[in-house]
């Protein structure tokens, strides 16, 4: 397997746990509920492009600030890790995201936060710096893809899993980034002691 496809592939898993489609999902479905088939369309349409354009933004603008400020790789590892663990954290104790209706619904709460909230920007962030900018933005586009066919289909997906499948892969997803939490953490604190 070339090491560009393997980048993508590692760089894909932690965005989409980190997305949690299956959170997302019901959030979608409980907001749209009663909407013309046109209105629904066009919030699945609001709310991807509102998370491709932020999730793109960060991954231009992030690293310049970063150095600006003189933060490190190792240093927003940490960070990001430590975010990630918390969410995860709070995903696990029954934590349910804010889903205010402010402004248009497609953008936010849906683009922003619950598509690309804090988790999934620093995912983005750690992962351009490990494995590179093409192979996370291809990794995120493929994600945003996923959440797009995801909306499509989410009364089929629903109905199929029911709402407590729905909630255990949910949690299953948010032990999952735990995990990579941990892993970003542990990584972080092992480069910085090697340095000394």
């Amino acid at each position: 397997m070339p090491d560009v496809v393997k980048q993508i592939l590692y760089s894909f898993i932690p965005i989409f746990v980190a997305i949690d489609i299956f959170a997302v999902i019901p959030a979608f479905v409980s907001m749209t509920e009663g909407m013309t088939r046109k209105k629904r369309l066009d919030v699945e349409r609001e709310s991807v492009v509102t998370a491709l354009a932020v999730g793109l933004s960060f991954i231009a603008v992030g690293e310049g600030i970063f150095r600006i400020l003189g933060i490190t790789e190792n240093d927003f590892k940490i960070a990001g890790g430590l975010i990630l663990l918390i969410f995860a954290v709070l995903d696990l104790m029954g934590y349910t995201r804010t889903r205010e209706q402010a402004g248009k619904l497609g953008v936010v709460p849906l683009g922003v936060p619950l598509i690309v909230g804090p988790a999934v920007l620093a995912t983005i962030i750690v992962l351009v710096d490990h494995y590179g900018v093409v192979p996370t933005i291809v990794s995120f586009i493929v994600n945003l893809l996923i959440v797009w066919l995801s909306f499509r289909a989410s009364d089929r997906i629903l109905t199929f899993f029911g709402k407590g499948g729905i909630m255990a892969v949910s949690k299953i997803m948010a032990l999952l980034l735990a995990s990579i939490a941990v892993m970003l953490i542990r990584v972080g604190v092992e480069n910085i002691v090697a340095q000394y």
